[in-house]
């Protein structure tokens, strides 16, 4: 650039090592060379700040803002130097421009109807690419392109506008002054299509949901209209169901040449991000199944508004997943429909930053500013962001790009509200406002492309075509439904299955944990490890973690994908699992199950599935949702999510609460995500105690889930195959153990993985057959996990009464039957106590308390033993610990009842 400037000045460029002589140089020379580089500051800092003077909100109440770094005379560039020529540095691909064409090229290209941020990108490719896209481009569109985006708009007003006047009070969250968002999806989706897209999963809040779901990706309106008519389906169970604007679907777009894009709409509750993670899971798993992740051919776009967008945490935490190697899904579009207000709430109190998409900035994603109400602009937005998503330059960006389209809402948050309640100023702004169709109409007509009639015309024929689907949709309803509907059936128990496997398969399996390759250094101290761990298996035991590899391998073996992500999930928070090995020396990685896949000896009847372990980022939230969301499409893999502690789930609890509890009810959704909870009372403090399961418990209904808190290798072994067995899928709820993972109690024998499988219940271990014991047990103590092995320590010692120790292996479907069956095999029996570890208020005894009094009933006096009820789930002391475990241990096995 100096060299440039230098020779244009007719002066000698100075030598590599120079120390500058000012005396040698003119004061008009000086002069000249000061002015370019100034030049050179101003066009950089268009680029930078150009948004700032771009036209982007309709409503003009917010106005283009010149700061001090885009004006000209804080650089001493003055009305005398519009006529001189400068070095533009191959701006918009030219050499030299007066000042004047420059100023006139940066402000077409940055301070129009968009505004571009991109240059806090550290890559200078991306930012070149952007900039060749953008400056000195104008977008010449052709009569059919303007007469698709007025189509377009005729379509998303039409629709808004039936609504309104046929449902009048009823919530839909209608699109009015943000039709432009149904330009932006179509535009993007033709666009996808010409590069290497198959498919789309669509992810968004409920604004303008039905408009979506009828323009986009085709759910008929008649569907949509009964469900404004209220017809339910007669057969439908008490209690279930969503409002019409949280369903999703899955449906066909057609591009303007007829072309089908399969689209799926999740479902999404009123958390209006929360359905983030989901999509980004389901993109992946439907990438993962085509077999060529890299390939990225399913485009993921999530639709945001703009007061959660800047306002969720969840959406940093799905974005922080975009780059991570077991998250990357090829890059999201993201569209923030900025309607600048969140419910009531005004955007200088709904965010700090200056915009809501600055959040965006952290994974350096390029953020394009558009005024909803140009919609050729939110075209143009559209294009450059799908074009950006599939670039391919030294290698491809496949990132997240944001369009934030600033626009307005016409009616309030929902359409029984008042909005100049809080916000007068700007609804009396909106109150006069021309919808963007009507203003695109005659931006047109003015052009000469299309008579006012003509748009008239295609508007009037669109309305009667949803008054024809309405008619018919009336015709054709259903009795309404007088009578409460029958309640759903509850503690539906899971399907038995036989998940045994053969011992070759096992051996098999002991042979490669143990297999590294060639010039691999395993650490010193796990090579003593897993020698020990395979003389365990030589003498006819198998550990915990064996036990768990076991079920990893053997699903593999059956043609199953396995998926298991969290906090530490490749070695395990209490290292017993180490299912990615490092070397030594060089820090370099190998998997020893993900080996099995490509190994021809594998006694595997096909080709055995794949081995994905990953360790998440310090997410809880969006890492949770992002396997639920995988669980929902490769319905075929063992999907785990594993919490570092149990406790910390409880920051995805939104995730637990309205999609994995839920969504059976709500939306007829199956998934067989396993959430592996650690649990387990070590006095190791509130936050390192329980996961919580009386929260888990209070959600569990007819089909929705199963809870476990297995005890032995094989009892998890089993649990964790027959998940993927099962052709009806419910969420699994998995308490591991912690301290018990290396407890000699709760290895298994080799012969219950090739035998057997996975048991509700197990009984006292010391009398397993032996019927003349059982009638001498006049105490039977239920109890749940690790404290079960506590209590047989605590009996063997010495107790006042007889006393049976059983364990509740799986605490939902409760296993009524089996209790029963159980408890009338001890008929001396005459208490029955249940042991649990949490205080009384958590745990499972306010759940099981009316199930084991019908159970007993009546015969048996029923009696718990817990902590007392506290609103911490933990003491924060060892030693008080110490104190409260050998005093229920004592309560419920070694003294006499109160």
């Amino acid at each position: 650039l100096y060299q440039e400037i230098f020779e244009s000045l007719d002066v000698a460029y100075p030598p590599a090592v120079w120390t500058p002589d000012h005396s040698s140089l003119g004061t008009d020379s000086l002069e000249r060379a000061e002015k370019q580089i100034h030049v050179q500051t101003l066009i950089n800092n268009y680029r930078v700040r150009g948004h700032l003077l771009a036209h982007l909100d309709p409503l003009n109440l917010i106005k283009p803002t010149m700061s001090p770094e885009l004006d000209p005379e804080t650089y001493g560039l003055t009305l005398w130097d519009l006529s001189r020529s400068f070095l533009t540095d191959g701006l918009a691909g030219t050499n030299q421009l007066t000042l004047a064409e420059i100023l006139q090229l940066l402000r077409d290209s940055y301070c129009g109807s968009i505004g571009y941020e991109y240059m806090h990108i550290q890559n200078p490719e991306e930012k070149h690419w952007i900039q060749n896209r953008v400056e000195g481009v104008h977008a010449n569109l052709t009569k059919a392109d303007q007469l698709r985006i007025l189509a377009t708009l005729n379509d998303a007003e039409a629709f808004e506008k039936f609504l309104s006047t046929r449902y009048i009070g009823q919530k839909r969250f209608g699109l009015e002054g943000a039709e432009s968002a149904i330009v932006f999806l179509t535009e993007l989706l033709n666009e996808a299509v010409r590069g290497s897209v198959t498919s789309a999963i669509l992810g968004m809040a409920h604004r303008g949901r039905l408009n979506v779901l009828a323009n986009i990706i085709g759910k008929s309106y008649r569907m949509i209209f009964e469900e404004f008519e209220g017809n339910l389906d007669p057969s439908s169970v008490q209690g279930s169901g969503d409002v019409k604007y949280h369903k999703g679907f899955e449906g066909t777009y057609y591009t303007p040449d007829r072309t089908a894009v399969p689209v799926t709409l999740a479902s999404n509750p009123s958390h209006l991000e929360a359905v983030d993670g989901v999509v980004e899971g389901m993109v992946r798993a439907s990438q993962d199944l085509r077999g060529n992740l890299f390939e990225f051919a399913v485009l993921g776009i999530l639709v945001h508004g703009d007061a959660s967008f800047a306002g969720q945490g969840v959406v940093a935490e799905t974005l922080n997943l975009s780059q991570l190697p077991g998250y990357r899904t090829g890059g999201t579009v993201h569209l923030v429909i900025n309607n600048q207000v969140g419910f009531t709430t005004n955007p200088n109190e709904a965010r700090s930053s200056f915009y809501a998409s600055d959040i965006a900035k952290m994974i350096q994603a390029p953020i394009i500013h558009v005024n909803g109400d140009d919609p050729e602009a939110v075209m143009r937005a559209a294009q450059i962001a799908m074009d950006y998503r599939e670039a391919f330059h030294s290698e491809a960006f496949h990132k997240d790009i944001v369009v934030d389209m600033i626009c307005y809402r016409r009616h309030g948050h929902n359409e029984g509200d008042e909005p100049s309640y809080t916000q007068p100023v700007m609804y009396r702004v909106i109150d006069s406002q021309t919808s963007v169709r009507k203003l695109y109409l005659e931006r047109l007509v003015r052009s000469k492309a299309i008579t006012e009639d003509e748009g008239e015309q295609a508007l009037d024929a669109y309305l009667a075509r949803l008054q024809q689907a309405l008619v018919e949709t009336r015709e054709a309803a259903p009795p309404k439904v007088n009578e409460l509907p029958a309640p759903p059936p509850q503690n539906v128990p899971v399907q038995p299955v036989q998940s045994a496997v053969t011992k070759e398969q096992l051996d098999y399996l002991v042979e490669v944990l143990n297999r590294t390759p060639e010039g691999f250094t395993l650490h010193p101290k796990l090579a003593k490890q897993f020698q020990t761990r395979q003389e365990l298996y030589a003498n006819g035991e198998v550990d915990w973690a064996l036990g768990e590899a076991f079920a990893f391998g053997t699903v593999m073996l059956d043609g199953h994908d396995v998926r298991l992500s969290g906090q530490d999930s490749r070695r395990g928070t209490f290292s017993h699992r180490h299912a990615a090995l490092y070397d030594y020396q060089n820090g370099s990685m190998y998997q020893p199950l993900a080996a099995v896949r490509h190994d021809t000896s594998a006694p595997a009847s096909g080709t055995p599935g794949r081995f994905m372990i990953y360790d998440s980022s310090l997410s809880e939230y969006a890492a949770m949702a992002f396997e639920y969301g995988y669980s929902l499409v490769h319905k075929q893999a063992l999907t785990i999510w594993e919490a570092q502690f149990g406790d910390f789930a409880n920051g995805a609890q939104i995730v637990i609460d309205q999609f994995i509890a839920a969504a059976h009810d709500k939306w007829k959704q199956e998934s067989g995500l396993t959430l592996m909870l650690p649990h387990g009372y070590e006095g190791q403090g509130p936050e390192h105690s329980s996961a919580r399961l009386e929260r888990f418990l209070s959600l569990a209904a007819g089909p929705n889930m199963t809870i476990a808190n297995p005890t032995t290798a094989a009892q998890l072994f089993h649990l964790l195959r027959a998940q993927v067995q099962r052709p009806a899928q419910r969420p699994l709820i998995i308490l591991t153990p912690k301290s018990l993972l290396r407890a000699k109690q709760s290895r298994s024998p080799v012969n219950d993985f090739v035998e057997g499988a996975f048991r509700p219940l197990l009984d006292d271990p010391t009398l397993g057959s032996n019927t003349s014991g059982r009638f001498d047990i006049r105490r039977i103590v239920l109890c749940s996990g690790k404290v079960a092995y506590e209590a047989l320590a605590q009996r063997d010692r010495g107790t006042a009464v007889p006393t049976a120790v059983v364990r509740v292996e799986q605490l939902y479907p409760w296993p009524e039957r089996q209790l029963a069956e159980l408890l009338e095999s001890y008929p001396s029996a005459t208490e029955l106590i249940w042991l649990q570890e949490e205080p009384e208020n958590m745990g499972a005894w306010p759940f099981a308390h009316a199930r084991l009094h019908r159970a007993g009933e009546h015969r048996l006096r029923l009696v718990h033993v817990s902590r007392v009820a506290t609103g911490s789930p933990a003491t924060g002391s060892a030693a008080m610990h110490s104190l409260e475990q050998s005093d229920i241990l004592e309560r419920a096995v070694s003294k006499p009842l109160a």
